[in-house]
């Protein structure tokens, strides 16, 4: 009984233990669950508070659901003392720091108070970068312990729109704040770089009414209240324009765009809409999104008052009360006073200046200096090429050379003003790019000598420097075209390679990439181009593949083409090609120019003097800008910017290659021949200048091989002694003196002078030289040389000097050698063919004159692989084909012109223009010389 009643006692005891230390967890857990939910409670009158502001909450707790108690006490005494933690850090700093940012972020007009500038036309130009903010009054923040007023601003031009929020108390506010800002702005820049667009859903006129005096210029327009719609869509266009053309090149904005190259050619728009609080209609509603959403990137800039939008896109508000007002660049906790605003005296007058400016500077007749910017050189050309080229009611008409317009053609009839165009257009982008964002190229076919400006002459050694190659007096040679699109093709493929191995695909890109690079864009002019396709030949048939080639493909590359012509309408060559022409989106149409512009577009015709067509669309109708283009050919325009450019130069720089088709190369300075030195070998002769790019010299290798002989074809003696004499001369260069021997054989009486001073000049050099007059002469030497040659084969201690036979006039022995030797029956051509044959082989090699075609086939009796090498002059394609392995060859005689082949390397021929020997000598003396000091 006593054990039960224990383990009774002992159950008891351990439930009360249980349910005691139950109690205290409930109780626990209870204490904590209340903690928790005053916690919470503050918590969410802290954000509360923090969502109306301290102030409010104070002036009325309601706002917040706040009523005296432990958690809202608590809630507001956090509050507050954030709050003075926060003015500590702004008492003393805060107003100073902002007003320092404030003058920094909107300099000048921008911050200034108007009294300081109001009523004076605005001086900063579009390439310039827009203030980031504009001002619009004056702040504090009411129970601050500092007191003191800071600087208010809101940003506008490319980085914000701006919505205004008023009532029917604060009208006049808003009308002045809109007005203050399109002030500052329009002081701000140059007239004519911002344009006002004014909608006011309540009445047609009279809204900002101190601005009208802008609408006398076109820099203001007042849209009707009931056409919205038509004032969006103009918007809209202009965004879409905008998009494809000056965006056209991956940029983001019209900003990124000026930042990159420099300029900016677009105005800013400003529109301001004023509305009533009441929501657009639908349609509405999405144009103004969509102007909204794109606006910025193209210089759109909306203002926005009383009319409900939302937008994804940068927007910040300005909310209008009785005397005060809140924006979204301050925060709900400070108080804006907006700047009070000038009298509509002031603004009407001040406007109106704007206007005079405007209209002054627009009908200012321009000249070519206007075309050119301040400071040079300062545009990158990476995305295109842009300058202006003429003027319009002042404002400038600029051309454009990029991805969406490649290539341009310019057309006018004689007189026209084709000449002044291209300088005014060149002056242009020769001023703003340097050497290294832009090359020309420019060939002037016919009679033409337009661009021999660009090159050093007598009277002024300048050159342009951008000016790589220049030819002018090319008339008939069309040749010389042919191996401009050949040298556009190859960097072409050279450019492509490269952005191949950086995984691009144009120019652009491949600056971006290969930053070390030089890779300008280059400008190819062709003034007269038809004359390159004037003839049913060859010539045109390549020049057609090439010149659609590269108008195919360059655009990609940085190859722009301009081809002018005074009448484009007889190109045959182009005809059924319609893929060449829709290449050249630019269109240049001169006064009275036809078929320059599309088919229904005759605004060419009623132009008058000193005006072109200035269209980026190819030629539509609605691409259409007309421009007056400035005198850029008279003394002191682009000759004095040429001046300025040339001095500015890079240290490195070499005047352009000029090609002049009524001169002969100089031998003397061709750097083919200045570069020969006796370290060559094998010894090479130079015949004559090819026509490329170059000035490359037409070259023969004189090795020890079969046929390395070289015949002269024609009867013509001063293009055959010119290639006889260059040929030594250059010969005489690659070898020591007394290390090589001429013989000169004169068979004609006419070349006895021109023997004569080559004998001289190769004898000043230190060479061995044997002259010999008269086919009697020829009779006696040339065995001699034959035998000489069986000397050689024969005994390894022969002579073995290289020998160079210069025979003047074969073909006048022809009938003294036709005569057999009655002891060896054989004759003078026998041992002539024989050296032929034979002679190259143990370096001795013949060059001859023959007078015919004929004539050395009468030499040769059989096949003609003894001469590896020839350049005929006055003979007609079909003399020659036996010469050329064969094949058909269409050439017809031109003046001071050959055709040159060489069966070791050439696979047709090629033309060349024998060279002015005047002063080789001397040259070929003055590197004897250098070698011999060295």
């Amino acid at each position: 009984m006593r054990k039960r009643n224990e383990r009774r006692s002992s159950i008891e005891t351990a439930f009360e233990h249980l349910r005691s230390t139950v109690a205290t967890a409930l109780g626990a857990a209870e204490n904590e669950f209340d903690r928790v939910c005053s916690a919470y409670a503050q918590q969410e009158y802290a954000q509360r508070i923090a969502a109306a502001g301290l102030a409010r909450a104070e002036r009325d707790p309601s706002i917040v659901g706040g009523e005296p108690g432990p958690m809202f006490d608590g809630a507001m005494h956090e509050a507050r003392t954030e709050r003075e933690q926060i003015f500590t850090g702004w008492t003393g700093q805060g107003p100073d720091q902002l007003a320092a940012l404030v003058a920094e972020a909107a300099p000048g007009i921008a911050g200034r108070p108007w009294p300081e500038w109001l009523g004076e036309p605005g001086t900063a130009d579009a390439s310039s970068r827009p203030p980031q903010l504009w001002r619009v009054g004056t702040g504090h923040v009411p129970g601050s312990p500092d007191p003191r007023p800071f600087p208010v601003a809101v940003p506008l031009l490319d980085e914000a729109h701006l919505r205004i929020t008023s009532n029917k108390q604060t009208g006049d506010a808003r009308e002045a704040l809109v007005q203050n800002l399109v002030l500052r702005v329009l002081s701000h820049y140059k007239p004519g770089l911002v344009r006002v667009h004014v909608w006011d859903v309540a009445q047609l006129t009279g809204t900002l009414p101190g601005l009208y005096p802008l609408t006398n210029a076109g820099l203001l327009t007042a849209h009707d209240p009931t056409r919205l719609g038509e004032m969006l869509e103009e918007l809209s266009d202009h965004i879409r324009r905008i998009h494809t053309s000056a965006l056209n090149g991956g940029h983001i904005s019209l900003r990124a765009l000026a930042e990159e190259t420099g300029q900016r050619d677009e105005p800013w728009r400003i529109a301001v809409l004023f509305g009533d609080g009441e929501p657009l209609r639908e349609e509405q509603q999405q144009q103004l999104q969509r102007v909204a959403r794109n606006g910025l990137a193209c210089g759109v800039q909306l203002i926005v008052a009383d009319l409900p939008m939302t937008v994804n896109s940068s927007v910040e508000s300005v909310t209008l009360r009785a005397e005060e007002a809140r924006t979204s660049m301050t925060g709900p906790e400070a108080v804006v006073r907006l700047d009070a605003a000038p009298s509509r005296e002031a603004v009407t007058k001040a406007c109106s200046a704007i206007a005079t400016e405007f209209i002054a500077r627009r009908s200012r007749v321009r000249t070519f200096e206007d075309l050119v910017p301040e400071p040079l050189w300062a545009q990158r050309s990476a995305s295109g090429l842009q300058a202006p080229a003429g003027f319009h009611e002042g404002e400038p008409v600029k051309v454009t050379l990029g991805d969406a317009s490649p290539h341009t053609l310019i057309g006018g009839p004689s007189g026209s003003g084709k000449t002044n165009f291209l300088y005014a257009m060149l002056g242009g982008m020769a001023a703003r790019y340097s050497p290294d964002e832009l090359e020309l190229y420019l060939l002037d076919f016919k009679e033409g000598v337009s661009f021999a400006q660009f090159t050093p002459g007598r009277r002024d050694p300048t050159w342009l420097p951008h000016a790589q190659l220049v030819g002018v007096n090319v008339n008939e040679d069309r040749e010389f075209g042919l191996a401009l699109l050949r040298f556009l093709s190859t960097e072409m493929r050279r450019r492509a390679d490269a952005a191949k191995a950086h995984e691009v695909t144009k120019l652009e890109e491949l600056r971006a990439e290969d930053p070390e690079g030089r890779w300008p864009r280059i400008v190819a002019v062709i003034d007269e181009f038809q004359y390159l396709f004037a003839e049913r030949d060859t010539v045109s048939a390549q020049a057609t593949s090439l010149l659609e080639d590269v108008a195919r493909r360059g655009r990609s590359q940085g190859i722009h083409l301009v081809l002018a012509s005074q009448d484009v309408s007889g190109i045959e060559a182009f005809w059924g090609k319609p893929a060449i022409f829709e290449q050249f989106i630019l269109r240049i149409a001169l006064p009275k120019a036809r078929r320059v512009l599309a088919d229904q577009n005759e605004a060419a015709l009623e132009l008058p003097r000193w005006h072109a067509v200035i269209n980026h669309e190819s030629g539509v109708k609605h691409g259409n800008d007309v421009a007056r283009i400035p005198d850029s050919t008279a003394k002191g325009t682009f000759d004095e910017l040429q001046r300025r450019l040339w001095e500015r130069r890079p240290e490195n720089a070499v005047p352009p290659r000029l090609f002049d088709g009524s001169l002969l190369p100089a031998l003397s300075t061709l750097p083919d021949f200045t570069r020969l030195s006796p370290e060559a070998a094998p010894a090479k002769a130079l015949l004559g200048q090819v026509i490329d790019v170059n000035g490359t010299a037409a070259v023969v290798r004189m090795d020890r091989s079969p046929g390395r002989n070289i015949a002269v074809i024609g009867s013509v003696r001063v293009d055959a002694v010119s290639v006889l004499g260059a040929a030594a001369l250059s010969l005489a260069r690659q070898h020591r003196a007394h290390q090589v021997r001429f013989t000169l054989l004169g068979l004609v009486e006419e070349v006895a002078p021109d023997v004569a001073d080559l004998a001289e000049a190769l004898v000043e050099l230190g060479h061995e030289v044997h002259v010999h007059h008269g086919v009697d002469q020829a009779v006696k030497v040339v065995p001699e040389l034959a035998a000489k040659v069986d000397d050689r084969a024969a005994s390894e201690s022969a002579d073995g000097l290289p020998e160079y036979v210069l025979c003047y006039g074969v073909d006048a022995a022809h009938s003294a050698m036709e005569k057999k030797d009655p002891s060896t029956f054989t004759s003078g051509l026998d041992q002539l063919r024989k050296l032929l044959k034979q002679g190259p082989e143990q370096r001795l090699h013949v060059l001859g004159w023959w007078r015919s075609a004929q004539r050395l086939k009468t030499t040769l009796m059989g096949p003609v692989d003894e001469i590896g090498a020839w350049v005929a002059f006055d003979v007609h394609g079909q003399e020659l084909s036996s010469f050329a392995a064969g094949q058909l060859v269409h050439w017809s005689p031109r003046a001071r012109r050959g055709l040159f082949f060489d069966r070791s390397v050439h696979a047709q021929p090629e033309v060349v223009l024998p060279f002015d020997l005047t002063g080789a000598p001397a040259a070929a003396r003055r590197n004897a010389d250098e070698e011999g000091a060295g």
